[in-house]
């Protein structure tokens, strides 16, 4: 049984799917009653047995999706917001191609009978001859999933308009969502995912239909979301597009980061061994002033001088020299967040302003009484003040009096 997959899945979107690096999930196969159930996690993650699958899916309070991309050629169950399982499918040829939108299975039928779309008269029941296997769901019309009675064609755009998908994995999917299940049919060249060790990659997938162009800017948007669009650059991108292979590009780690309990905006990188730390955000969170020497990609700050990396614009340091820049030390922690604190120096100023001693209290009798003093010698100057200018006055009419005689 697992020679007769291989062979196939042997297309290009197949052999990747076996691998498990065509899709954003791993392709997993575990044995069962003699026969190979095919089913489909995140790299890393434990296979889901088919009892595990329909339990999950018959939660009420975590409701079963399915989610078809048509430029991957894929179909993956959600229960909630966790991806289930992922099937290769076969969907509708590009003269007639599967419809985008979103449906609700609207009945669930085994055993169907095929009638021709071209010719109502002429049908086909139930058997290793009928067209759409033993199982059929209906989503919109006469378009459905359903099974097949030509697995070669899966991974590749073979049906009228319905998604096309291996028996066996139709007949698990079947079991696993009812009447009502929402299903969304998307058409994105681009996936992005982050795995279950932080670590981000993207596909871009061949355009099967011609109704998706490419541009390095779109991918850019899309790396951005997740924090890396910093560490891929344009040219590996446009190479990325021109392959269009559908095989997966991993960039970096990424985990949110923290500085003395605030969230930074910029986010923690591993690359290549290296963890990137936003230097200027690091300069802005401490007070710690920060300058750039392009031409010995440099950082030199008020505390020291480290190398820098210059990332499109945008200055990193390596979280290695954040002690000596920004007196900052961290690591991973356990929920999966970058945490550092300051040290040295700038922990023992913050210290040293919780330490500093209040400015000791006046009752408010005292207060109130060195007021009054206050009010009652200003008053009393501004008499005299008063008397003397009044008294000036006088002199100066006497003296112009005695002019006049």
């Amino acid at each position: 049984m697992k020679n007769t997959k291989k062979k196939i899945l042997a297309g290009l979107l197949g052999a990747a799917l076996l691998t498990g690096t065509a899709m954003p999930l791993t392709v997993q196969a575990a044995e069962s009653d003699g026969s190979t159930q095919m089913l489909y996690t995140a790299p890393g993650g434990k296979p889901l047995a088919k009892a595990d699958v329909k339990a999950a899916a018959q939660k009420k309070e975590e409701p079963s999706k399915i989610v078809i991309n048509l430029a991957a050629r894929s179909l993956t169950l959600f229960r909630g917001n966790d991806r289930v399982a992922l099937y290769p499918i076969g969907p509708g040829e590009p003269s007639t191609p599967t419809p985008t939108g979103y449906y609700k299975i609207q009945e669930k039928i085994v055993n169907p009978t095929w009638t021709s779309p071209h010719d109502p008269t002429v049908s086909i029941p139930s058997g290793p001859d009928c067209p759409i296997g033993y199982r059929w769901m209906t989503i919109q019309g006469n378009y459905g999933i359903h099974g097949t009675n030509h697995p070669e064609s899966i991974g590749t755009y073979a049906s009228n308009g319905c998604v096309r998908m291996l028996e066996e994995d139709v007949e698990q999917l079947f079991d696993n969502v009812q009447v009502g299940t929402p299903v969304e049919i998307t058409y994105n060249r681009i996936v992005v995912e982050k795995t279950d060790d932080n670590q981000v990659a993207y596909y871009i997938y061949p355009d099967g239909y011609g109704w998706q162009n490419v541009s390095v800017d779109d991918v850019k948007a899309w790396l951005k979301g997740y924090g890396v669009s910093d560490f891929e650059s344009d040219e590996a991108i446009e190479k990325k597009i021109e392959a269009s292979d559908g095989e997966p590009t991993y960039i970096a780690k990424v985990y949110p980061l923290f500085v003395n309990g605030k969230k930074m905006k910029g986010k923690a990188v591993v690359q290549d061994g290296r963890t990137y730390l936003p230097a200027v955000q690091l300069a802005e969170t401490t007070k710690i002033s920060l300058g750039w020497n392009a031409d010995a990609q440099e950082l030199l700050s008020s505390e020291g001088k480290a190398a820098g990396y210059d990332k499109k614009d945008t200055l990193y340091c390596d979280a290695t020299d954040a002690g000596k820049l920004f007196h900052l030390q961290g690591a991973l922690a356990k929920d999966g967040t970058y945490t550092m604190k300051s040290t040295g120096t700038e922990a023992a100023a913050a210290q040293a302003t919780q330490a500093a001693p209040a400015e000791p209290q006046v009752p408010v009798v005292e207060m109130k009484a060195d007021a009054d003093a206050q009010a009652k010698a200003s008053k009393k100057e501004k008499k005299s003040q008063k008397a003397e200018k009044n008294h000036v006055k006088t002199l100066q009419e006497i003296e112009a009096e005695a002019t006049k005689h």
